[in-house]
């Protein structure tokens, strides 16, 4: 409550001419109060009238009244100053450095706090109030106090600027839009910061579920990097496991071997004491020692019979093998097939491993789970390609002047007419070119329509291409930085200002497919089938953009699906 009533008392001691509290206070013959030096500036404009006027109720005195200071108003200023109420109050804070001033004080300025976009002023808390008070100003539009107001006026009609032109991306007024942009595709700011609003809230929605999604990949990535180390220590005991059951085999087969070279040195033994049995006549020496050995000579028949047996390795390599297969199979279901760069590094490193492993056990066809980790094969059919269809629109801050844009930035024809397109850092001013706002990564495809009574370059560039100057960092296809289908009576490529010809007829209507990540860049004549014109494999180091150079009246058209 106290501070209520100080700033009532301060409002009650405040000059009528310059809001703050007085200074030198005088009362003049009407009553009212002002600063010693603010009546005397008033008066001073009304000396060639040689009539004076109260600046508050207007009532006029005839001659000059006598100034005196009012010592009664000068003390009760001098306590209101010495509560410092002045400091702590908003409503007579002065503008400092980097404040907005508001328009209506005379003298020193107050600090602005709104701005009307209708008034294209701003005001401090005592000059706002009649725009909160009054019904006239009931439709002004205020704002946070902005000193850029002057840039929301037309500066060749000195009209508000209330309209987008979505053609020339910029800010023009309703004379613009009768004169120099007639024809242009224009909406009012309002609708458009609604649409921008909505892009934007779809892009932080986007952008939201995208870091939530690199979140999970990198928790995946990191349990499947967690996995891979995992994989070296089984491999290794796998193929030590491999080893051991070679070295176990091997020393069996040894065992049989000496215990097969030992019953053929005991069966030749035999073989020679049979020998010289047969040849005795004693028939009773010969049955006794035939009823001794005939044991024996049934052992050596089934030692020699007896093939060695692997069927125990076999049986281990066996189980050993499906429990491998097993494990790969369910590690390689959790793979995408689209994944990125880590997992197709981290499925390397996994076919390699099933590769050793495939190598001990002689398979020769992969298994279908490997074989499922593979990228989507290359696009074939004119279906195939539009399933990586990307919709592109045309840059108008890019356009060379002679550049019509049309058809919602879709078409591009060139025109002998200069376009007053505004100044913009990124249009071209030399060579009738234009980029796509949209960027190309991943795998992309699109399609072209031209008509030519000249020629058209159907290109790819990366951003930074040269957009000043008629040099050859400029143009399409004569640089490092751009690749170009030339499309007129012949066909030919260029690429760092070599050109390639091409001998397959024109068409007038073609596809481009990229491969970012694989280094494609691909032109085709465009059918059921497609027919290849050139394609190119290299390392792209930056994203693409799509981009043309349209001349001698030619026209280029952005396909949409049909």
């Amino acid at each position: 409550m106290a501070e209520v009533r100080l700033s009532e008392d301060q409002h009650q001691f405040s000059c009528p001419v310059c809001l703050d509290l007085l200074k030198d206070p005088v009362a003049i013959p009407c009553g009212h109060s002002f600063c010693m030096v603010c009546i005397n500036d008033c008066w001073y404009q009304d000396d060639q009238r040689g009539v004076y006027s109260c600046p508050q109720c207007r009532e006029t005195f005839t001659p000059r009244p006598v100034l005196r200071r009012n010592y009664m108003l000068v003390e009760v200023v001098e306590k209101l100053k010495k509560t410092e109420f002045q400091a702590a109050s908003p409503v007579h804070c002065y503008a400092g450095p980097g404040d907005v001033e508001c328009d209506s004080c005379t003298g020193r300025k107050h600090k602005a706090i709104k701005s009307c976009l209708v008034c294209l002023a701003s005001f401090c808390e005592t000059h706002i109030r009649p725009h909160y008070q009054s019904s006239a100003f009931k439709k002004h539009t205020l704002v946070k106090a902005s000193s850029r107001l002057q840039e929301k006026i037309c500066s060749e009609h000195d009209k508000l600027t209330e309209i987008f032109c979505c053609t020339d991306q910029s800010f023009i007024c309703y004379l613009c839009m009768m004169d120099e942009h007639k024809g242009h595709d224009t909406v009012s700011v309002a609708a458009e910061r609604n649409k921008k609003q909505v892009r934007t809230r779809n892009l932080i929605e986007t952008v939201h579920d995208n870091s939530i999604s690199c979140v999970e990949l990198l928790v995946s990535t990191e349990q499947r990097a967690a996995g891979a180390a995992i994989s070296e220590p089984l491999l290794q005991s796998v193929r030590e496991l491999i080893r051991d059951q070679e070295k176990t085999g091997l020393s069996q087969a040894e065992g049989l071997l000496d215990q097969l070279e030992q019953e053929i040195a005991d069966l030749k033994k035999r073989d020679t004491e049979l020998e010289q049995l047969s040849h005795t006549e004693d028939h009773i020496h010969f049955l006794q020692a035939n009823c001794v050995s005939s044991g024996s000579v049934d052992s050596y028949i089934i030692s020699v019979h007896q093939h060695p047996s692997f069927d125990g390795v076999k049986k281990s390599l066996s189980d050993l093998k499906e429990q491998i297969e097993t494990f790969c199979k369910e590690e390689f279901s959790k793979i995408s097939p689209h994944g990125n760069r880590s997992n197709r590094m981290w499925c390397q490193k996994w076919d390699g491993a099933v590769e050793t492993i495939r190598s001990v056990f002689m398979v020769k066809n992969p298994p279908s789970a490997v074989r499922g980790m593979m990228l989507p094969p290359e696009p074939k059919t004119r279906e195939d390609f539009l399933k990586y269809f990307c919709q592109l629109t045309l840059d108008p801050n890019t356009a060379h002047r002679r550049l019509i844009l049309s058809e919602r930035n879709r078409v591009v024809t060139n025109s002998k007419r200069v376009q007053p397109y505004s100044d913009h850092r990124e249009r071209f001013n030399y060579w009738t070119q234009v980029l796509c706002k949209e960027s190309v990564c991943g795998r992309c495809y699109w399609e072209v329509e031209w008509s030519s009574v000249g020629w058209v370059f159907i290109s790819v560039s990366y951003k930074d291409i040269s957009r000043k100057g008629r040099g050859n960092e400029c143009v399409f296809g004569h640089n490092t930085q751009s690749w170009s289908l030339v499309c007129s009576s012949n066909l030919s490529f260029w690429h760092n200002n070599i050109e390639t010809e091409i001998s397959d007829p024109p068409s007038s209507r073609i596809g481009v497919y990229v491969d970012h990540s694989a280094g494609t860049l691909s032109f085709y004549r465009v059918s059921d089938t497609m027919t290849l014109l050139h394609t190119v494999h290299t390392t792209f180091t930056q994203p693409l953009y799509a981009e043309f150079w349209v001349y001698g009246g030619s026209t280029v058209r952005l396909c949409d699906i049909k």
